[in-house]
């Protein structure tokens, strides 16, 4: 899949999921409960040891649309995309990281907070900036943000959930990253994906309605 294929589907999809402490013997049952619920980019975090393994299992096939969160330095960012990631998410802005993925063609998502950041990270060529962590700011802190940047594709993460994913999207957001609010540990532990497949037609649910 080529880097403006992988851009598009993201905006596409709105939705991208993010896997923490994800267990390669869970995973694929998390991934394709979230694809039958119609959630496809699954952002898996590298804090967690052996993320890179689960990264590259998921990409054996292509059945799925993975990439990477939680980056916070070049070298896991190019880790990373050996594994097989068709995307970087960062929580911060790091300059080596947007070289590093323009490197090698992958769309990266810096995060900032700032104006001064968002702006630095796009013309630095990120390929959308990630507004983190939006919920504490709140979708009119988004809508201000693109008064002036309006034409800087924007992500929020960070706080999304059922009561607020609307009001960002309306707001100017291309897409949004959803974790604890979408993927339940305790669902994920007692073997109940049907229930996050559940919260994920409803979270799509959301976001369809915008255009209707």
């Amino acid at each position: 899949m080529k880097k403006q294929q992988i851009i598009e589907k993201l905006e596409q999809q709105k939705i991208t999921a993010v896997i923490r402490n994800s267990d390669i013997n869970t995973v694929f049952f998390l991934a394709d409960a979230l694809k039958k619920g119609g959630i496809e980019a699954l952002e898996i975090t590298v804090e967690t040891p052996g993320a890179l393994d689960v990264i590259k299992e998921l990409n054996k096939t292509d059945k799925y649309f993975v990439g990477a969160g939680t980056i916070l330095d070049a070298e896991t960012a190019r880790a990373a995309i050996l594994a097989g990631a068709k995307f970087i998410f960062t929580p911060i802005m790091r300059l080596d990281v947007i070289r590093l993925c323009n490197r090698y063609g992958i769309p990266v998502i810096p995060g900032a907070t700032t104006p001064t950041e968002i702006l630095a990270g796009y013309e630095a060529g990120a390929d959308f900036i990630k507004v983190f962590p939006a919920g504490v700011f709140g979708p009119q802190y988004l809508r201000e943000i693109l008064g002036p940047l309006k034409h800087i594709p924007i992500f929020v993460t960070g706080g999304i959930n059922k009561d607020n994913i609307k009001d960002f999207i309306l707001a100017g957001a291309k897409g949004v990253s959803i974790g604890g609010a979408l993927i339940d540990k305790d669902l994920i532990v007692n073997g109940m994906f049907d229930k996050i497949t559940e919260r994920a037609i409803e979270f799509v649910k959301l976001v369809n309605d915008i255009n209707k």
